[in-house]
């Protein structure tokens, strides 16, 4: 191990409480492979999901032991054999790793990174991975929204929320986002909904409903299943779908809701994404820079150590306001 460069990195060794995200301060910086590369991490976005791989709930699961974390920002290291669009300095946001963002230095293959345009500091370069992608990949691969059709974003405050609101309304949908507090739903007003309601609101389903003359809205991203899915059934127009981007549980739903209305209920995962789903997508969000309608929302923001607290916070408080973040 003689001359190997050690850094800081989360290490997940058991599955359970965030309690397991432990700082290790000799982990060996990897080295790009080909089509690889390695960055320079300076900030490293939190994902719900990361929360259900951490406690051993999730679907997928890691061999252990392992670093967390996929969106990270910061700038080339180094390049492996067979990368030849990008080089050594770039800025650079990436929407998978290969060792882990919770880290000083993570290796990403070279389809999962993208050059971050300087109007956007690396907190929000790690605020656009999956969130941005996740809704893009409900909206447009899943939903099949249109222009002119109504979108409903149930949750719109978060970080997957924030990404939504704004891509919704730069492809010409008209935009209702939910949030639970004041502070959220002017998060919501102020990236791209056209309408906000406070989904702890007696009755706020009324509202929506009023809001649409009693028509329905035509998509529904939904990031708290468990909860919203029954009602959100009977705010559905006719041939209307439900996203379902996040749940924490079982709901009891009645059929006949769908039938009533040939309404769909689908089911949105990232990891299922094609490379040519990913690669459309990206292609799209960097015209969102460039144009400037695209710019995350940063929440709170932790340096490394405090992980395993940024892990608490994101299930304690999922009414919170943009996207939680490390910071190296």
């Amino acid at each position: 191990m003689s001359g190997c460069r050690l850094m800081n990195a989360i290490r997940v060794s058991e599955f359970g409480a965030p309690s397991v995200l432990r700082l290790c301060t000799d982990v060996a910086v990897p080295q790009p492979g080909h089509r690889q590369v390695l960055v320079h991490v300076q900030a490293c976005g939190v994902n719900p999901v990361e929360t259900y791989i951490r406690s051993g709930s999730y679907a997928r699961k890691p061999a252990l032991p392992y670093t967390p974390g996929s969106d990270v920002a910061g700038v080339v290291e180094t390049i492996g054999e067979g990368v030849s669009t990008l080089k050594a300095g770039d800025r650079v946001f990436t929407t998978g790793t290969e060792s882990g963002g919770y880290a000083e230095y993570a290796i990403a293959a070279v389809n999962c990174v993208h050059k971050l345009p300087d109007a956007l500091d690396f907190t929000q370069g790690a605020a656009i991975g999956i969130p941005y992608f996740t809704a893009y990949r409900a909206l447009i691969h899943k939903g099949h929204a249109r222009a002119g059709e109504t979108v409903l974003i149930h949750g719109a405050s978060g970080g997957v929320g924030v990404a939504a609101c704004q891509l919704s309304r730069a492809l010409g949908l008209k935009v209702f986002g939910t949030a639970g507090t004041p502070e959220g739903m002017k998060v919501v007003l102020n990236n791209g909904a056209h309408s906000a309601f406070n989904h702890r609101e007696e009755g706020y389903t009324d509202k929506i409903m009023e809001a649409t003359e009693g028509r329905g809205v035509d998509v529904i991203v939904e990031m708290l299943s468990n909860v919203n899915l029954s009602k959100d059934l009977q705010m559905l127009a006719y041939g209307g779908r439900v996203l379902v981007v996040g749940s924490r549980g079982p709901i009891e739903i009645n059929p006949r809701d769908t039938m009533v209305k040939e309404s769909s209920i689908i089911g949105v995962v990232l990891y299922s994404a094609t490379p040519e789903e990913s690669r459309e997508c990206a292609a799209l969000l960097y015209a969102g820079m460039e144009a400037g309608w695209l710019r995350p929302v940063v929440g709170s923001k932790y340096p490394l150590e405090k992980a395993a607290e940024a892990h608490r916070d994101i299930i304690e408080s999922p009414g919170a306001a943009g996207k939680m973040v490390l910071t190296m």
